[in-house]
């Protein structure tokens, strides 16, 4: 369980955050924004890296952590890394050696266990950086970016180790990137400048879009009523697509919509048609 009361964060004259309120209990949850949106600096007070200017924050004592940038010392091997980050929580040293292993398994990285992390690639860094988050099964975990520098293979292993993770665990996974959380999350929410603009469960974020999606022949585009965005072009018979997403009726035939979209509607700031 997390919670946030009135949290804002300053940087000088500069507001980061924007009175921000939340409560999370255990289950899987996106951080969805635009990159300098404020995730990053919220998942820093989240785990105590950052002092929040006002406001408050309440969460479990053992978290696991995985920041943006991660890297540590090169000329320890990974196994040391691992070592090091179970002597810091605490683990029982007849414990650690089990648990190390289990997760540089888990992660696809046991056969480098006494590689130095100098020779090892950015995606395996990444990939450590997960293992050290996760090690003494924390309640609460909190992963920033957790995908990137991962190659799709290496993405999808990820989205399969979160989805075994204790169910009583409270999860926070902070991403731009939609497909990240869409197969995850069940509870979406949605930072812009520095404020929380949404709060849904994914299946409603689905709903925000209903009605205002279309596919129509790219061939109709100077008929489209604006204002629209190209969401994506598709091809199909030697025929190509828009998809478009429009706050305004258009003269085609509405589509299903995803998360992605009602995140797109949420940040451009288009109101539902439908809920």
């Amino acid at each position: 369980m997390i919670e946030v009361q009135n949290l804002s964060k300053y940087f000088g004259k500069k507001q980061a955050l924007v009175d921000i309120n939340l409560r999370l209990g255990k289950g899987i949850h996106g951080l969805l924004g635009p990159n300098g949106s404020g995730k990053t600096t919220l998942m820093r007070c989240l785990a105590g890296v950052l002092r929040p200017s006002c406001g408050t924050t309440k969460q479990s004592d053992m978290i696991g952590y995985l920041p943006q940038r991660f890297n540590f010392y090169r000329e320890l091997t990974l196994y040391e890394t691992m070592e090091y980050f179970a002597s810091l929580k605490k683990i029982p040293r007849h414990q650690q050696r089990d648990a190390i292993m289990r997760l540089l398994h888990l992660v696809h990285l046991d056969e480098r266990a006494k590689s130095k992390l100098r020779t090892l690639s950015g995606g395996m860094i990444r990939r450590m950086g997960i293992a050290q988050a996760l090690l003494g099964n924390p309640p609460l975990v909190l992963v920033d970016e957790p995908t990137a520098g991962l190659d799709p293979e290496e993405r999808l292993s990820f989205k399969n180790i979160i989805s075994d993770l204790n169910p009583d665990s409270c999860i926070i996974i902070s991403t731009h990137i939609v497909e990240d959380v869409e197969a995850l999350c069940k509870r979406i929410i949605i930072l812009d400048e520095g404020k929380v603009v949404a709060d849904k469960g994914s299946d409603a974020l689905k709903e925000y879009a209903r009605g205002s999606v279309y596919r129509v022949l790219a061939d109709h585009q100077a008929d489209l009523l604006p204002p629209y965005e190209i969401l994506r072009r598709e091809r199909s018979e030697e025929q190509e697509y828009l998809r478009i997403l429009s706050p305004n009726d258009q003269n085609a035939k509405p589509v299903h919509p995803t998360i992605e979209d009602g995140y797109i509607m949420v940040i451009r700031g288009y109101p539902p048609k439908s809920l």
